[in-house]
């Protein structure tokens, strides 16, 4: 592994709640009436984009349709704002958000979804308290895909993790904005070993993408379905877990978990 974490950014959707199924059963129930559904193949490119684009990529899939972009994210919107308050935390996370708070290490959010999406999936009347608690442990240190005053591009480009990294917990980074996979040249060595401090946690492709393309380590913690699609992508995992319970804080420099935890 590589050298020691210094600080943990967290992806959201997929990741630490269950909101990727809410996304495929509201998705998969506005097209059933045309006979159309969303196979994981479709999804896996949808995943981590920022809603306008997700679903320009959905619905180019079925041109044969009468159903536009606007009527789509009219009569989604509806239907997921109904369900958010409501999605749980995934297996693990709770344990390893409070386990990093308690040991004060530097956390951050680093999400595609909309605020609003963010506050109704996490703080709104009817959340449990247990994601609460979890979600306020990040002390308000989240980015989003529409915090327009960083200027920032959907994953797979890295700019919301090098946000994170930056404007959140303070870490020298170099630019925000605007640096591919193309871009190191433009980095000093004590920037592009600020990044290699960091360690992300993905779900989706896109995200995984976007965290070595900002020079993090990466854990990716796929859907199951999401391994049978094809990836012809460069950039891969440093380690790959089938959830958040399986990671070990101690293989990546971190404190152990305690013995009763």
């Amino acid at each position: 592994m590589p050298g020691p974490v210094q600080y943990v950014l967290f992806d959201m959707d997929g990741l630490m709640i269950d909101s990727e199924r809410i996304y495929s059963d509201v998705t998969n129930s506005i097209l059933a009436p045309y006979g159309k559904e969303q196979t994981w193949d479709i999804k896996a490119g949808c995943m981590g984009k920022p809603e306008r684009a997700a679903a320009l990529h959905l619905l180019s899939f079925f041109p044969d349709i009468d159903l536009d972009l606007e009527t789509y994210l009219k009569e989604r919107n509806r239907l997921q704002d109904l369900a958010w308050p409501t999605v749980p935390l995934l297996p693990g996370t709770r344990k390893l958000v409070l386990h990093l708070k308690k040991h004060s290490i530097p956390i951050a959010i680093a999400t595609g979804s909309r605020r609003r999406n963010y506050e109704l999936k996490t703080r709104a009347e009817g959340a449990q308290p247990e994601k609460r608690e979890v979600f306020e442990a990040f002390e308000e240190k989240v980015a989003c895909g529409d915090d327009t005053q960083y200027g920032m591009r959907g994953k797979p480009n890295p700019d919301v993790f090098l946000v994170a990294a930056k404007e959140l917990l303070g870490r020298n980074v170099g630019k925000l904005v605007g640096v591919d996979e193309e871009g190191s040249e433009y980095l000093t060595k004590e920037q592009l070993d600020e990044r290699a401090k960091g360690l992300v946690f993905e779900d989706a492709l896109p995200g995984m993408q976007a965290g070595k393309r900002a020079g993090m380590n990466v854990i990716w913690v796929p859907d199951p379905n999401l391994l049978d699609v094809e990836y012809t992508g460069k950039e891969k995992a440093d380690q790959t877990l089938e959830s958040l319970e399986d990671f070990r804080p101690e293989e990546w420099g971190l404190p152990p978990y305690d013995e009763l935890s």
